[in-house]
């Protein structure tokens, strides 16, 4: 059985740089915290605990030391409220995430109504959402948008969680021009997440079976099942190895691995391994 990973896979540069953060203070003198899940991968959450780090579901949770604000983002209240209680602060936001917050604001600033394209209750999508200010909208696909009565056609502006895929926000962006509206858009996709689509779904034709790998709380990870299994019906989304079973592969020659944003690279080769040995 032939084992092929998609030309790009698994951890993108905004989760290496959290990593890296979180790791240095780790190795400080403070007690460090985790403003929620430092990544939605929950092996590498439960490898930062054993460590000694953390989760803080809010700020009133982290009496002293260090902080870290997650690589999704959060509200800037948030950050105001942790200087205030003189919390040491590591900002691992991702770079990509910092960009979308800023044009949210910038659209705000500018008097727009910010539509942000993205999923309800999404830590990043909140983080961006509260960038934007009130009357901020969150649509997800054309049939979330709501009555623009009231609203000023010539003032809509776009943004787009950074994990979302291209033909979500085309969807939007054309449900809107459809009522008249040329809104203003930030294509705040991130590169890698592009790269890891485009190489999931160009591997996924070419094989029997897909597997990908990363959490079942990341939002990216899951995007990318939804896609390959579009153009590979057997696409399986699993956390670890041992969630493999051989009868999906009874009789395949050919079987792709892709693997979430937020997937370290060991987790992988953990993966590719595993299946070397199936069957």
């Amino acid at each position: 059985m032939k084992i092929t990973r998609a030309e790009y896979a698994g951890a993108c540069y905004g989760v290496e740089r959290a990593l890296s953060l979180v790791d240095k203070a780790a190795d400080g003198p403070t007690p460090v915290h985790t403003l929620g899940p430092l990544i939605h991968n929950p092996q590498v959450v439960a490898e930062l605990q054993e460590r000694g780090v953390e989760v803080a579901t809010s700020v009133d949770e982290v009496a002293s030391g260090t902080l870290v604000l997650r690589s999704h983002g959060v509200a800037p209240q948030v950050v105001e409220a942790a200087r205030a209680k003189g919390l040491v602060i590591v900002d691992a936001t991702c770079p990509h995430v910092s960009k979308a917050q800023q044009a949210a604001r910038e659209l705000r600033e500018q008097g727009s109504t910010v539509f942000v394209v993205g999923e309800r209750g999404h830590p990043e999508v909140e983080a961006i959402s509260s960038w934007a200010g009130e009357g901020t909208l969150v649509v997800q696909e054309p049939g979330d948008l709501p009555p623009l009565d009231g609203l000023q056609p010539e003032r809509i502006g776009v943004v787009v969680q950074t994990t979302q895929s291209p033909g979500a926000l085309a969807a939007i962006v054309a449900a809107l021009e459809a009522r008249g509206i040329q809104p203003e858009v930030r294509d705040t996709i991130c590169f890698a997440t592009r790269q890891r689509q485009e190489a999931a779904i160009k591997l996924a034709r070419e094989v029997e079976v897909m597997i990908v790998v990363g959490g079942r709380n990341s939002g990216n990870t899951t995007r990318l099942a939804e896609l390959c299994r579009t153009v590979c019906p057997c696409t399986w989304h699993i956390e670890s190895s041992v969630e493999l079973r051989a009868e999906w592969f009874a009789g395949v020659e050919k079987v792709g691995v892709s693997a979430g944003a937020s997937t370290p690279e060991a987790q992988i080769v953990e993966v590719e391994q595993a299946l070397a040995n199936v069957g």
